[in-house]
């Protein structure tokens, strides 16, 4: 199986009894409030998501990302994870001392809240509009990646973590680790695996994509995003369940894994085209699909950036498959296509426009079926509005 980034999948996870041990020592160190997003981003370090990280980056590695799109030992990795807390929480904090994390309001030290222990080894500054132009090619707050940059708090903090590991109830069963799915592609016999990133419900072009590369591959793992979005994507519950009916209707059980990944959307463009292969590798992938626009919001991205960027990173091992062109449904062809292998007139095509059909969606009208399955169209009428406000 591929190697995981960095050639270990790192696990920062206490086993049970240490867990308790933890719990019982925070009481006396200082303690960090975190919100749910900050909790799980630090879990996702703990199980292998972001290997080989084993941390919040350091000021070092912050200066390389944003420099080269890598570590500072040279490996790739493009997205910073971040831990910021404002001044007077920093100032309340040393440097090489042991902080107690709670997922909880401030000030609520109860042993419930508690999720881990950050090894404090660096408090830093940082410039926020010279990391978001080298993160997203802009320091436009129009871009919902960079406002939110300039939102954050204006120290970091840096060092190893240990978490207590907690999974996310709303998506029990679908809610896989690296070492699971790992494990589930070793069972199976999967030599090669593809993953299929995704904030959308799936239309049937996403369909004749995935099947398409499933006919090269042993097997598909779907990996659609359950975190923050920005307004007008599709709320993460309705994601899961329009993936759940296509599966159980339209895909041999045995070549398909689902799972979520719960991690937000930067809005990155080909800097996270590049983060999600990272992510993905870890989880046991050794192929990817990457799309036009992977990753993208409004016109801040060249249309095939995300592709291109590929060619800077060969030593990702993952693979890209990448898909150039508009799809859409030829009615003369009478099957899924593009400008690269369809010759006829945009009058006899049917186009997957993301604007159209969310219109549809919002008027209630069925798109039709050379567009998106009907059960998938009912899983988003039962939904009420499956959109984020």
């Amino acid at each position: 199986m591929i190697s995981p980034h960095g050639g270990k999948l790192v696990n920062r996870v206490y086993a049970p009894p240490e867990a308790e041990k933890a719990r019982r020592e925070a009481a006396a160190l200082p303690a960090l409030f975190l919100d749910p997003e900050a909790a799980q981003e630090l879990r996702n370090i703990a199980t292998g998501v972001f290997s080989p990280l084993e941390g919040p980056v350091g000021n070092a590695d912050l200066q390389s990302i944003m420099e080269s799109g890598r570590l500072a030992d040279g490996t790739a990795f493009t997205m910073p994870i971040l831990l910021d807390v404002d001044e007077p929480t920093a100032d309340g904090l040393s440097e090489g001392h042991d902080v107690a994390l709670y997922e909880a309001e401030e000030g609520d030290r109860s042993e419930d809240g508690f999720v881990g222990i950050l090894h404090l080894e660096r408090i830093y500054g940082y410039g926020k509009e010279e990391l978001a132009r080298a993160v997203f090619g802009t320091d436009d707050e129009a871009h919902p990646g960079v406002a939110r940059m300039h939102a954050r708090n204006d120290r970091l903090l840096a060092g190893p973590v240990d978490m207590a590991l907690c999974r996310n109830s709303r998506y029990e069963g679908c809610d896989l680790a690296p070492a699971d799915t790992r494990a589930l592609f070793d069972e199976r016999g999967w030599r090669s695996t593809v993953a299929f990133q995704t904030r959308n419900v799936p239309h049937v072009g996403h369909e004749d994509l995935q099947k398409t590369v499933l006919g090269l591959v042993d097997g598909l793992l779907i990996h659609p995003i359950v975190g923050r979005k920005k307004s007008g994507d599709f709320r993460d519950s309705v994601i899961l369940k329009a993936y759940q009916v296509m599966l159980e209707h339209y895909f041999p059980p045995d070549r398909v894994v689902l799972s979520v990944l719960d991690t937000p959307m930067r809005y990155a463009g080909p800097k996270e085209a590049i983060f999600h292969a990272i992510v993905r590798k870890n989880f046991g992938c050794t192929h990817i699909i990457i799309g036009r626009d992977h990753a993208g919001v409004g016109n801040f991205y060249a249309e095939e950036a995300a592709i291109e960027i590929f060619e800077q990173f060969p030593d990702l091992e993952i693979q890209p498959i990448t898909i150039r062109g508009d799809f859409f449904y030829c009615t003369i062809c009478e099957r899924i296509a593009s400008e690269r292998t369809c010759p006829h007139t945009s009058a006899d095509h049917i186009a997957f426009s993301g604007t159209e059909i969310r219109a549809m969606l919002r008027d209630g009208r069925q798109p039709p079926k050379q567009i998106m399955r009907p059960e998938v169209f009912q899983v988003l009428m039962d939904a009420g509005d499956p959109f984020v406000a």
